[in-house]
């Protein structure tokens, strides 16, 4: 498992309890990676650790397009079977 590294004081800094603040930090740069193409949609929800409905509601609450291409064909044909 990778880690990344937030400054003590920026972590501290989040304007959220304690408990919440790793859950919202995966959870809102796994949107912004897929936002920008730079995460499939399978990989964004795991970093947000969201099932495949929750990761969709999630952007379609914040009025993301999603994007589908082959990995996300193959995820939906890996997980028809």
């Amino acid at each position: 498992m990778a880690t990344i590294e937030i400054d003590d004081e920026v972590y501290e800094a989040l304007q959220l309890p304690e408990g919440e603040r790793s859950e919202v930090v995966k959870r809102e740069l796994a949107v912004s990676l897929y936002s920008q193409d730079v995460l499939s949609f399978g990989k964004a929800r795991a970093l947000a650790g969201m099932s495949k409905r929750e990761f969709q509601q999630l952007l379609g609450e914040r009025e993301i397009p999603r994007h589908y291409g082959e990995s996300e064909l193959a995820e939906d044909v890996e997980y028809a079977q």
